[in-house]
């Protein structure tokens, strides 16, 4: 058994300390915050998805095909509340039937099951709300209460001996006699192995390792993503999705577990993290709407909330995959770092944190 740091308790560090804690190691948890899920984590979209949208063999594809379905089985026998509603998404003009159907021979190649392209009236049959030329039918996709998701894999992590440090920001990392000796704080503490899954701050933990090279750092890239609630009755009881954009999948609709309609997240590229959300843009949020919802009523979206995606990549830029850099690709031993995970991340925690665990003992 072996003592290891996980450095950061959003979705994706809880998967990996639990993960490694079923394995028999002694696990703490270090979180610079004080609760579980206060970063990336606290503002998502909620959505598991399918897997669609993610180049064939990338890691993104491979983790959110598998991480799905453990994620449905996980709630199932944990009681996180969930539902599988399903998605379409949708083409509103013919010049975009080419990206929907390249989405789904996408999710083809990465094995998505479900997948049905429809007509316009097909779609409508669906949703009778909405507006298109033809869509996708990914019934696989679904939400999730996130906050229960991370209490879940909290409790099981507290279940096996476990534990998570609040308020315990990580600044060096020091390799000597065989121990990776941790600043947390004020204290140096000693571990086995670490997990740098720190989100947004993932960058900043790397540069504090002793002997990491700094050119392996990747960037960090901020874009941050509004959404918009929706008043009234909810129209859909489908997620719908429009053809992706760049940096993002499109402003789209999304579904609580309540029924509550919301909208988001656009992609706005930022130099700091900021989460307010500008209501003059609900305008442009509108307009966008509105090619598949026409019937959108004026004066109907309120501000909600807003969320920073740790892309590794800008405007312009190929999206890039998700980065696990461990000991066979870096050379020290028993370290990890995660960089880049933004969406499919919820989706594909408990599949990464497996890869993870192995990469840090191979």
């Amino acid at each position: 058994m072996s003592d290891v740091l996980i450095i950061g308790a959003g979705v994706v560090g809880l998967a990996v300390a639990r993960a490694l804690a079923l394995r028999g190691h002694a696990v703490v948890v270090a979180e610079a915050e004080g609760a579980i899920g206060m970063g990336v984590s606290a503002r998502s979209s909620e959505v598991i998805h399918g897997g669609m949208y993610y180049p064939a063999g990338s890691l993104r594809a491979r983790h959110c095909v598998a991480g799905a379905q453990r994620l449905y089985a996980f709630c199932a026998s944990h009681g996180v509340p969930h539902r599988a509603c399903g998605k379409l998404i949708v083409a509103t003009q013919a010049a975009e039937h080419a990206a929907i159907a390249a989405i789904h021979a996408r999710g083809l190649a990465n094995g998505v099951a479900g997948l049905t392209l429809l007509d316009g009236a097909e779609a409508r049959a669906l949703e009778p709300a909405l507006a298109c030329v033809s869509a996708l039918h990914a019934p696989g996709t679904g939400i999730v209460d996130s906050h229960a998701l991370m209490l879940a894999l909290q409790g099981d992590i507290g279940d096996r001996g476990g534990a998570i440090a609040f308020q315990s920001r990580v600044t060096r990392l020091i390799r000597t006699d065989g121990f990776w000796h941790a600043r947390v704080n004020d204290d140096d503490l000693p571990f086995d192995a670490v997990v740098n899954a720190a989100g947004l701050g993932a960058q900043a933990v790397a540069a504090g390792v002793e002997g990491y090279p700094p050119t392996r750092i990747p960037r960090r890239v901020l874009a941050k993503g509004s959404y918009f609630g929706c008043l009234g009755r909810p129209a859909f009881s489908r997620l719908i999705y429009p053809a992706p954009v760049e940096g993002g999948l499109g402003i789209h609709l999304t579904l609580d577990l309540a029924g509550r309609m919301r909208f988001g997240p656009d992609v706005e590229w930022v130099d700091a993290e900021d989460y307010a959300v500008d209501p003059g843009r609900a305008e442009t949020f509108a307009h966008a709407i509105r090619r598949y919802w026409p019937g959108l009523p004026d004066g109907a979206l309120t501000p909600d909330y807003a969320g920073i995606r740790p892309k590794l990549t800008g405007p312009g830029e190929p999206a890039a995959d998700f980065c696990i850099d461990g000991p066979a690709e870096h050379g020290l031993d028993r370290l990890v770092h995660l960089f880049g995970i933004e969406s499919p991340g919820l989706t594909s925690s408990l599949s990464l944190a497996d890869e993870v665990a192995d990469r840090l003992f191979a």
